[in-house]
């Protein structure tokens, strides 16, 4: 049988807990190629778990001449090569176009990934002229005139809000970026002209013909200098010119295989994008789509990449809600609500810890300082917002410092 090839960094619930389980109920075994073969390992170790990977083979995931080989030496052909990490979509697009299967254009997934490369194609195809620059080290900050301010300070290959902040003066700018470059000295660094309005997702799945638009989240964040998501709500509530119009965009950027999951905010001047993620909704987000859509999301994903076109899906009119608690304090973690999952009245909750007793907390004013989420869907808003409601007033967490 022709196997699927999995290319991972590390483990994350949406390959071991979705992916992986939906390969197994399309009758399709898994090959797991990971740089952290041991991490995956111990995880797959584990008994009493959704699925196991037929193998899991060491490769420089990176590099898409090592993943060729590494796909060449199991001596057949494979079913597909498929990829959810961020960092990893451009050596799959390369693998699955020299092993002649569906997949993504690699030019497109390296300008998604790197927000540097994606603001510069977005600018020379008249998209979106957002102000922008990169700098490597204070000199080349220096050497920057009229930068815009408040302006935002990001790494060019950045994920999940890690390193980013507001910077309001030039002397913040500085300050925020040599505390970066002290951390990690040289970082590559993009600078942005900030935008300002709430935020928006937009999901799409395309077969490389078709392109469609599940619909989206309207995003809560911390308050600036951080960008934390602190919960999404499903359904937008924007008029559906707005959603056209962004996903006009992400075409003419390239986007049309696979699954994507677009950032923008809603401006006085229109939907401008903050990022293009070249693969499925993230942080659990996507679990909650599934539940969500009531359709096998995962496994919809799948077929895309194994030749199947992309079937006239019908989105039904669910509420979903997803919420993140994040740690007010560093110490260690003394206190914290187990897994629990509830359904009544047609309400589906389920409560997720991401921290165990123990831990260490340090923070870090990203998606790191999660300690738990709850995510819920259900037939109706309000019913499914005092059903979050009362839930999370139920959970509570310890840290000693």
């Amino acid at each position: 049988m022709q196997e699927i090839f999995v290319l991972a960094h590390v483990p994350t619930p949406a390959v071991n807990d979705g992916f992986l389980p939906a390969a197994r109920a399309l009758g399709r075994s898994v090959v797991l190629l990971t740089d952290c073969a041991d991490a995956h390992r111990a995880h797959f170790a584990g008994i009493g778990l959704p699925a196991y990977p037929e193998d899991i083979v060491p490769c420089d995931v990176f590099n898409p001449l090592a993943v060729i080989d590494a796909i060449t030496r199991r001596g057949a052909k494979p079913a597909a090569v498929f990829s959810n990490s961020d960092h990893l979509q451009s050596a799959t697009a390369i693998a699955s176009a020299y092993f002649g299967l569906p997949g993504k254009d690699w030019r497109t997934a390296y300008a998604a990934k790197n927000k540097a490369e994606m603001r510069r194609r977005l600018q020379e195809s008249g998209i979106d002229t957002l102000w922008h620059a990169v700098v490597g080290d204070s000199a080349g900050l220096a050497a920057l005139a009229d930068v815009p301010m408040p302006c935002i300070v990001k790494p060019r290959e950045g994920v999940a809000s890690q390193q980013v902040s507001l910077a309001r003066s030039h002397a913040e700018l500085a300050e925020h970026c040599g505390a970066i470059w002290a951390r990690h000295p040289g970082q590559v660094l993009l600078l942005e002209e900030y935008l300002e309005g709430p935020l928006y997702t937009l999901e799409t799945l395309g077969d490389g013909k078709e392109l469609r638009a599940l619909g989206g989240f309207r995003v809560t964040l911390s308050p600036p200098p951080y960008f934390v998501e602190l919960e999404a709500v499903w359904g937008t509530g924007l008029p559906a010119s707005v959603e056209a119009g962004v996903l006009d965009t992400i075409r003419r950027f390239g986007i049309g295989f696979g699954a994507c999951h677009t950032e923008y905010v809603l401006t006085a001047n229109g939907p401008r994008l903050i990022e293009i993620n070249y693969r499925s909704i993230g942080d659990y987000r996507e679990f909650l789509l599934s539940d969500t859509l009531q359709f096998p999301l995962f496994e919809q994903v799948l077929r895309l990449h194994l030749g199947e076109a992309l079937p006239a899906l019908e989105v039904p009119r669910r509420a979903a809600w997803i919420r993140y608690f994040t740690a007010q304090a560093e110490g260690t973690l003394r206190h914290a609500p187990a897994h629990s999952q509830h359904e009544g009245d047609g309400v589906r909750l389920t409560y997720q810890p991401l921290r165990k007793v123990g831990d260490a907390i340090r923070l870090t004013n990203s998606n790191k300082d999660y300690l738990g989420v709850l995510r819920g869907s259900g037939p109706d808003s309000a019913g499914l917002a005092a059903a979050v409601e009362l839930a999370s007033s139920k959970l509570a967490w310890e840290i000693a410092q």
